[in-house]
């Protein structure tokens, strides 16, 4: 017999439907608002089957064991670092395997904002899994989640968990457009950090990483949606940003330390991303 909830050692949190329905009306938790959350840990048995779908859009990731999720008639495994993330009114069923019960962690959530955290992430009935390249910091949020509203259901803390969610619902939509360990985009992404004091060319990057210009641009727009150069650039304006707030170091020589020796040129690059110069931006108040 399936199984929805009671393993030993399980953790959950449900907000009163009341609760929920005041801060769907409310600023913030109307545009993201958590309504469960849980652990189960070796969930033998546990499944669910909603014909019609949940009004609440469903996040599980998957930390030991397997299961299995079908959403649009496609079923598809989930192991340890897999997440799956439903669509709310989306039909579904999903499950522990058997022989090899799953440990997850889950969120239900609602607002106006997750649609579009939904289709960022990349997922549709029939593909609503998600690989995980580093699934801890999702962990950790989740847990921060349930530690919260275990607590209580009070306004302040269902804004908190919002914000928190939005932050689990954004590390799913860019986990996978994270360059891996050691995959030439991070060798090239290294490569541009460590030489933020000099110009490099697209092609003199592509030979040291051992991809074509090409197909190294492409790379660069899909993890940054923009080109190498760009990306560059940022890097370069970064560090002059911090230059001008923690030293005392002349225009000119801040110029230098990011590649750009003539003054003039890096004054005209910073006035165009920033639309204040320089010295304009030393003097502004930031703190």
């Amino acid at each position: 017999m399936d199984r929805g909830d009671g393993f030993e050692g399980q953790r959950v949190a449900v907000v009163p439907r009341s609760v929920v329905e005041s801060a769907l009306g409310a600023p913030v938790t109307r545009r993201m608002m958590v309504t469960d959350a849980g652990w189960f840990p070796l969930a033998d048995r546990h499944a669910r089957r909603r014909a019609s779908g949940a009004r609440e859009t469903i996040v599980i990731v998957c930390v030991a064991g397997s299961g299995w999720i079908e959403t649009g008639g496609v079923a598809e495994r989930l192991a340890a670092g897999d997440a799956a993330i439903i669509p709310h009114d989306v039909p579904h069923a999903y499950g522990a395997a058997p022989g090899d019960p799953w440990t997850i962690w889950w969120l239900h959530v609602v607002g106006t904002d997750v649609a579009e955290l939904v289709s960022a992430a990349g997922v549709f009935p029939g593909r609503a899994k998600v690989t995980l390249r580093s699934p801890d910091p999702i962990v950790a949020l989740l847990d921060e989640i349930l530690l919260a509203l275990s607590r209580d259901t009070t306004s302040t803390t269902l804004i908190a968990a919002s914000g928190i969610a939005w932050r689990v619902m954004t590390e799913l939509a860019t986990d996978r457009r994270r360059p891996e360990r050691g995959t030439p985009l991070q060798r090239a992404i290294r490569v541009l950090e460590e030489r933020i004091d000099r110009r490099v060319s697209v092609p003199e990057l592509s030979a040291l990483v051992g991809l074509s210009p090409s197909h190294l641009s492409a790379l660069f727009r899909e993890a940054t949606g923009g080109g190498v150069i760009a990306y560059h650039s940022i890097l370069k304006m970064a560090r002059a940003r911090t230059l001008l707030d923690t030293t005392d170091l002349s225009i000119a020589d801040v110029g230098r330390a990011v590649g750009m020796h003539d003054p003039f040129y890096f004054s005209r690059r910073f006035s165009r991303l920033h639309g204040v110069s320089p010295r304009s931006y030393r003097a502004m108040a930031k703190f």
